[in-house]
């Protein structure tokens, strides 16, 4: 949406949300819909350093690496509203599904060495094809069903845990990802309306804030399915209380 100030940037090139562009700063577009990724950042980095510091499977790290370098993508395209950034956004949300993916079959993969080769070269394939043509819609359904592949692995996970608060963390994620896909498609869908509101709610950062949470939940909730299946007698605690996250006890001879 058009703003006030001059833009560092240049005219837009990118698709645009419901917020006006370029009011608080010539050098940042959407000023709330770039900010709300810091969260995500944050919480990802948490769950690297607990990853790193408990000695969990290099996918993990990989995972909560692949979700900073998503917000920080995420962050260059809100900034920006540039194409380049765009896709640069775009294309980390892909290469993360791929990592779910293999997080999630690979325990039961059979021949353990295809599925990573796979999906390397399906998301180098992917990167430059969007690169090339800029699939648009294209990469919208090719996401969602990324996104439905990993449901019901995701749901057989959930009902062969015992655990009360391992499971509570999967609903955790499964209500952030209602409330920010409400958040999401009320910003896509009725930004006309919202933007004759005195106030806008900022659907699309919110959006942000509620993903990153979301991104946590998930990577915290298969980190205590992995332990689990590695008898590393995996439990959910709580830093001061109610921050959630994995402590493992590993066997002496790992």
């Amino acid at each position: 949406m058009e703003g006030g100030l001059s833009s560092f940037w240049g005219p837009v090139t990118a698709a645009e949300w419901c917020e006006k562009n370029y009011v608080y700063s010539s050098y940042i577009a959407e000023f709330f819909n770039t900010i709300s990724i810091v969260p995500g950042i944050l919480l990802a980095l948490i769950g690297l350093i607990n990853a790193l510091r408990q000695r969990f499977e290099k996918r993990f790290s990989v995972l909560h690496i692949s979700n900073m370098i998503l917000a920080i993508g995420s962050m260059l395209y809100h900034a920006t509203l540039q194409r380049m950034q765009q896709q640069g956004d775009e294309t980390p949300m892909v290469w993360e599904m791929l990592l779910y993916f293999y997080i999630l079959y690979s325990p039961d993969w059979h021949y353990q060495s295809t599925m990573p080769i796979f999906l390397f070269f399906y998301g180098v394939g992917f990167a430059v094809g969007h690169a090339l043509f800029s699939f648009g819609i294209g990469f919208r359904v090719h996401y969602v069903i990324l996104c439905l592949l990993c449901i019901p692995r995701m749901y057989k996970y959930y009902i062969y845990t015992k655990d009360v608060s391992a499971k509570r963390l999967a609903k955790l994620y499964v209500a952030t990802l209602f409330l920010g896909s409400i958040c999401w498609l009320a910003d896509r869908v009725y930004c006309e309306e919202i933007s004759c509101w005195y106030f806008n709610p900022q659907g699309h950062a919110l959006w942000h804030v509620l993903m990153g949470f979301n991104s946590y939940f998930a990577n915290t909730f298969l980190m205590f399915c992995r332990a689990q299946q590695r008898e590393w007698d995996p439990k959910v605690v709580h830093f001061l209380g109610f921050f959630p996250y994995i402590k493992i006890q590993k066997p002496k001879s790992q």
